[in-house]
């Protein structure tokens, strides 16, 4: 398995948890628009800039249009670039909390930092745009921070996979869900329209297919660590994993 491949859960895992912590919460509420879609939209959107939503849905490939547009246009109070800021400080905040005793964030943040400077950024313009943002200047908010920038390449290049492949990004939503809901479950609260159509094993067989070109899109970025730091980057990152997600005590 290559390290790609190896990390691609936890950097999804540890980066969704962000999106939905407390510190994403407050982030929405200075919105002042109620609803997870508006802040979210806002937040990890803001790197594009003062754009039409269409840009936003180009981006995020994965939602509705009409969805990102209501959300896009509810929060247009909040500038962009204050919004990314905005998000940016929650998501190192997550980090400062979760990763306040990972004694190997330093370490961790260095690792995720010679793949993300590594990465080209062509077809991924949210992982773009994250990775321009300043980095944390403390290690558990900037593995927090890294951590979402890879977030953001893997699916910006999963959205290209799953066009190449003959998947629309519903069909897609509809497979894969997320590690807490089924794909009709994300599917609605993405905000798309029901009925769903049936995922048939043909359909699933072109998902795979997408995934498969997402590892091979992405492994040139990984390729800057040698297999001694790969290694230690898929053990940190489990370690990281484990971490952000303990129970408290």
């Amino acid at each position: 398995m290559s390290v790609a491949s190896a990390v691609k859960d936890q950097i999804q895992q540890v980066g969704g948890g962000f999106m939905f912590s407390r510190e994403a919460k407050s982030f929405a509420a200075t919105t002042g628009v109620e609803g997870f879609l508006p802040g979210y939209t806002r937040g990890r959107g803001g790197v594009l800039g003062d754009v039409d939503a269409d840009v936003v849905t180009a981006a995020f490939g994965f939602f509705p249009a009409s969805a990102i547009r209501r959300a896009w246009e509810a929060t247009a109070s909040t500038p962009a670039a204050k919004g990314a800021e905005g998000y940016l400080t929650a998501c190192q905040d997550f980090g400062r909390r979760k990763l306040a005793g990972f004694d190997q964030a330093d370490r961790l943040a260095e690792l995720l930092k010679t793949v993300a400077d590594a990465a080209d950024s062509a077809g991924a313009p949210l992982f773009a745009g994250w990775r321009a943002l300043p980095l944390a200047e403390d290690a558990p908010g900037r593995v927090l921070q890294l951590i979402t920038v890879l977030r953001e390449l893997r699916g910006g290049l999963h959205l290209l996979a799953v066009r190449a492949s003959g998947l629309t990004p519903l069909q897609a939503v509809l497979i894969a869900g997320s590690p807490i809901t089924t794909g009709p479950q994300q599917a609605r609260s993405y905000g798309w329209p029901e009925p769903f159509e049936e995922i048939t094993p043909e359909l699933k067989g072109r998902w795979m297919q997408a995934e498969t070109i997402t590892d091979e899109l992405i492994a040139p970025a990984f390729a800057a660590l040698d297999a001694a730091a790969g290694q230690e980057l898929v053990e940190l990152l489990s370690a990281c994993q484990a971490t952000v997600f303990a129970p408290p005590r």
